[in-house]
Formats: structure tokens, sequence, C-alpha cells
């Protein structure tokens, strides 16, 4: 396993994206050591496997397009669509008004917006492996942004030891999101985006939120 391999026992684990950090104050860049702020470009070998799938695009959308037909036409699970529309619209207000439509509480002074501005100086992939542990969150990746082997190349990047931040679920567990909050002490956070809904990194937010109560 990728942990085993990075000499640490997970509880939990998973990969995560964030959204498109905005631009700082000219001072709190200058502060942070002018940080770069963006994922490097995709490498010339992912922009090769783009074009070459772009003439496979037609046939993949009618396929899909054919599958969800399909779908329309054999499925008896009306109620199940309509509360999980229902869920999607709750969810949507509740990330507006909780304000976490951005990807950081917006304090570039708090522990979050510092540890934002270095993201990037950690490394240039656009995604990390984050492992929840018993005594810290250890955040993974390549060194430099990859289109392949992203497992293969990983190291670790950053370490939060426990008491200084922790993984939170907002929204408890109640809907199947890929949302999740980095907090820190200071009760900043960072909004990760994960690659699977309700992951297991959104499990252990629960548990462990539960288990505090």
């Amino acid at each position: 396993m990728i942990t085993e391999r990075l000499g640490i026992r997970a509880e939990a684990a998973g990969w995560c994206t964030i959204d498109k950090i905005p631009d700082p104050p000219a001072e709190a860049l200058r502060a942070a050591g002018e940080p770069r702020l963006r994922p490097a470009a995709m490498p010339p070998l992912g922009m090769l496997g783009t074009a070459l799938a772009v003439p496979a695009l037609p046939v993949v959308t009618l396929l899909s397009l054919l599958n969800r037909l399909r779908e329309m036409l054999f499925e008896n699970n009306g109620d199940e669509n309509r509360r999980a529309r229902e869920d999607e619209a709750r969810l949507k207000t509740l990330v507006e008004k909780q304000g976490l439509d951005r990807v950081y509480d917006g304090n570039w002074s708090g522990e979050a917006g510092q540890f934002l501005l270095r993201w990037y100086s950690h490394s240039s992939h656009h995604q990390r492996f984050l492992v929840a542990t018993q005594d810290e969150i250890v955040l993974a990746a390549p060194p430099r942004r990859v289109s392949v082997g992203r497992e293969k190349n990983m190291e670790i990047v950053a370490r939060l030891p426990a008491g200084t931040a922790e993984l939170v679920d907002p929204f408890h567990g109640e809907f199947r999101s890929q949302l999740l909050l980095l907090t820190f002490r200071d009760s900043s956070w960072i909004r990760l985006t994960t690659e699977e809904f309700r992951s297991e990194l959104h499990m252990h937010a629960v548990r462990r939120a539960r288990a505090g109560s």
C-alpha cells in the first residue's frame, strides 16, 4: 500500500485537490517569500495523452448518452432520484450559507491562509495524497507535477501534528459529498475536494467528531 511505502500507519487516506488560490495582497505575498500560487502545467506526456483522447470523445459521449437513456428506461427508483435532487439542492444552499464555496476562510494571516500560501511550494503537483493517522495529518505528492505514476513518485511534503490541524466534515456525514475541511487551531480552514464521494477521510472525520463529543 501507498501508506506503507511512506512509512505511515494510516487510519484513513485518499487523494484530494484544492480550488484555485485567490491572489493575496502584495504584502502577504512578499512576507511569504513570493511563493508559487498555481500548480505546474501538465507535462508533455500528459498533453499528448489528452490530444490522443480527443478523437474518441464523440464515441465516449454517445456511449454515455446511450447508457443514461438505458438507465432512464429501466430505473424504477423515482423516489430515490427525487431525494437525491433534494439533497443536492440542500447541500448547495448550506455550502453557500456557510461560506464554503471558497478555497479557504479568507484570512491570509490565519494558520490556514499561511499554509495555503506554501501549498505549491511543497510540491507543484496539482493533487495531494492526504493521510490521517492517530498522531498527525500527512500530505504527500510527487515533488513536481506528473501526468502518470503519481504513487511511484510520491514523497511526504507536509506534516501537521495532532492538535495543530484536523479533518472536518462540515455536514457530519449527512450528505454524499466530496467537500472536506482541513481546520487549524485558530479555526481557520482550507477546503479540500476528495476524489471519492463520502470518502474514507470523511468517515474518519465523522468518527473522530463523534468520539470527541
